[in-house]
């Protein structure tokens, strides 16, 4: 745990104690801070208390003289309408900031590498941590993406933070500027969390606040919105912008080479030569959940894509298929799966689960074969069945996870246990 010492003897606000919210209270405390902590979830503050974690009802607690909120990424603050304590320390000045705002703070002589974008940016995160770590850099990988920013390695002037950051967890830096800031895409996403669309891209934005000459933007050029942004900070003259596309040279060695392309350029502007860069990218293993194949069972490959929550990102597996048998829904994304359209022919079967079954059926329906399965275990069960050599099955499903899973981790999760549990014949 990195300790936060630049609140010491200060009182601080915590609002919100999963993962990133417990660890932010816990490294407050050891840092001297005078810590008040809450969460609307009574379990979420039994585990705090555990902890030692001094609890205050925050929605009720006279704020006067707290010196910052530290909130949870998950928590709104501005659209659709603000949690009430985050109104109330608006009201009050107090600034309201994030755990990642806090790691700035603690570690100061270390170098940080944001990313960010609609889709790819955990694979991305990844491949550049890897193939930093392979050439013997010191590096620590966190963020929106496995272990929460207080919770990873305590590095020096030497090391290199590499960080996944989401929208949410965007708007909660204020002093932060990241040496390497990297945007791959926009597409419409947690638009209700945003405003809007314009608000999405303002935040998305803020990746590139504070940036200096010293310092960089990678930009992916293959969509408007980031086309815009690239112009208008190439035009400011105040940081070394790079373009890159999904189109570029390493179409051959990834199902999207966007990634590849952005975690290449970033390699490079650290300082790793072309021969370190290529090393690492030739040996990332890929990400879990994240076109995984599980099984190649009786010649047809199982492919866990879980992490595909909208349909930009099945777009990126379906377009490198044929005869897929595709299981897909769950919580529905604003725009459903209509996009997709291109991609139908490259569809055999289609096995629809979760909350947004229906409505996906009368997308798909005269244009793909589909079976409203239900849930996850009678889809896989189905497509096991139907599947022939030279098909695949593909869990991508274009949906958030919530109305049937804990996350999409835990849905991926399930994928994989089914499949192990399939009869047949694996090579």
């Amino acid at each position: 745990m990195i300790e936060v010492t630049s609140f010491r003897n200060e009182r601080v606000a915590v609002l919100g104690l999963a993962r990133s919210g417990l660890a932010a209270a816990r490294a407050l405390a050891a840092g001297g801070a005078r810590v008040q902590a809450w969460d609307d979830s009574s379990a979420r503050r039994d585990e705090a208390a555990e902890a030692d974690i001094p609890l205050v009802d925050l929605a009720r607690e006279n704020l006067a003289g707290v010196r910052a909120l530290v909130l949870s990424p998950g928590i709104p603050h501005r659209f659709p309408a603000p949690h009430p304590v985050a109104a109330r320390a608006r009201e009050a000045g107090i600034p309201i900031i994030g755990d990642i705002e806090l790691l700035a703070r603690s570690r100061t002589a270390s170098r940080y590498v944001g990313i960010t974008g609609t889709n790819g940016k955990s694979t991305t995160t990844a491949l550049l941590g890897h193939t930093l770590r392979k050439a013997g850099r010191a590096v620590s990988v966190g963020g929106n993406i496995g272990v929460p920013a207080l919770m990873l390695d305590a590095l020096g002037a030497d090391g290199i933070y590499v960080l996944e950051m989401s929208s949410y967890q965007l708007e909660l830096i204020d002093t932060l500027a990241f040496d390497v800031a990297v945007l791959l895409n926009i597409t419409p996403d947690h638009l209700d969390r945003h405003g809007g669309m314009d608000g999405y891209i303002a935040a998305k934005e803020r990746i590139f606040a504070r940036q200096r000459s010293t310092q960089c933007a990678i930009i992916g050029v293959d969509d408007a919105p980031c086309r815009a942004i690239a112009e208008r900070l190439a035009a400011q003259k105040t940081r070394r912008v790079i373009r890159i596309s999904g189109r570029g040279g390493f179409g051959e060695t990834r199902h999207n080479p966007q990634d590849t392309e952005a975690a290449h350029a970033a390699a490079r502007f650290l300082g790793l030569s072309e021969a370190e860069t290529a090393a690492g990218i030739a040996t990332f293993p890929g990400l879990a959940h994240r076109m995984e194949r599980v099984a190649t069972i009786d010649g047809v490959p199982y492919i866990n894509d879980s992490k595909a929550t909208n349909a930009e990102a099945v777009a990126n597996a379906l377009a490198h298929m044929e005869g897929v048998h595709w299981i897909a829904g769950g919580r529905a994304k604003e725009g459903g799966i209509a996009s997709l359209a291109p991609y139908f022919q490259h569809i055999r079967h289609a096995y629809l689960i979760g909350e947004a079954a229906a409505e996906f059926a009368k997308t798909l329906a005269g244009k793909v074969p589909f079976t409203q399965a239900g849930d996850l275990a009678t889809a896989l069960t189905m497509a096991h069945k139907a599947a022939s050599s030279r098909e695949t099955v593909l869990l991508s499903p274009a949906c958030a996870s919530f109305d049937q899973f804990r996350d999409f981790e835990a849905r991926g999760d399930r994928f994989r246990a089914l499949v192990d549990a399939l009869p047949g014949r694996r090579t």
